[in-house]
């Protein structure tokens, strides 16, 4: 609910901007009208941008409290390292198809400092690419790179990739990333997944998931 309100405020803002860039253009007054043009149009694409990064808000969930499960993931073999992956995200469920050993589940944290957090701005959460491996060196440097995307920004605009790469937090956000680094892939198995203090926790709910890791 906060990140849909996010994204509504950022795109009456964009609306706002809209109105303030179509006054511009379409005066007709003789002064500076090159300039008033020129800055019309530049007010005019900022809506846009601005439109694409409320867009791009409403792809984070809220993140549940310290401990809970943000997800389930249940593997079932559909042939010689192939398997079909289930994740269960609150109401959402999707089905992938992964190649390989072991399982990688890469996440990124929205995350919010200072001011943000006095007036109550709560974190929220994406998942990002799910992606497999092989335990040979041989056979993954041949096989083909099985990856799946779960989440991605429209047109390449990331407001979150934006200030973690870029550093600039703001003195709002607090952009940054976690993972499940490889766990075995293993018929039947189940994990659950959530957020601790140190990142990403994967934690087996069933025998099979136990005995993929013992023989790990």
């Amino acid at each position: 609910m906060q990140y849909n309100g996010l994204a509504w405020v950022a795109a009456l803002m964009a609306l706002l901007v809209l109105v303030i860039a179509g006054r511009i253009l379409l005066d007709r007054s003789w002064l500076l009208g090159w300039l008033r043009g020129t800055g019309g149009l530049a007010i005019l694409a900022l809506a846009g941008l601005v439109a694409v990064m409320a867009y791009d808000l409403r792809s984070y969930a809220p993140l549940p409290s310290s401990g809970e499960t943000l997800l389930t993931l249940s593997f079932k073999a559909e042939g010689d390292q192939r398997y079909r992956v289930t994740l269960r995200e609150d109401l959402r469920e999707r089905n992938v198809i992964l190649n390989g050993d072991l399982w990688q589940l890469d996440a990124r944290v929205f995350g919010w400092q200072k001011l943000a957090t006095l007036i109550g701005l709560q974190p929220g959460y994406r998942l990002e690419l799910l992606s497999g491996r092989y335990l040979t060196a041989e056979q993954q440097a041949s096989a083909e790179p099985s990856r799946v995307v779960l989440a991605s920004s429209p047109y390449g605009i990331d407001l979150w990739r934006w200030l973690r790469e870029g550093q600039h937090d703001l003195f709002l956000f607090d952009a940054r990333g976690t993972r499940v680094t490889f766990l075995p892939l293993a018929d039947g198995a189940l994990y659950a997944v959530r957020l601790t203090s140190t990142g990403l926790l994967a934690e087996p709910q069933n025998q099979a998931a136990k005995d993929a890791l013992t023989q790990r």
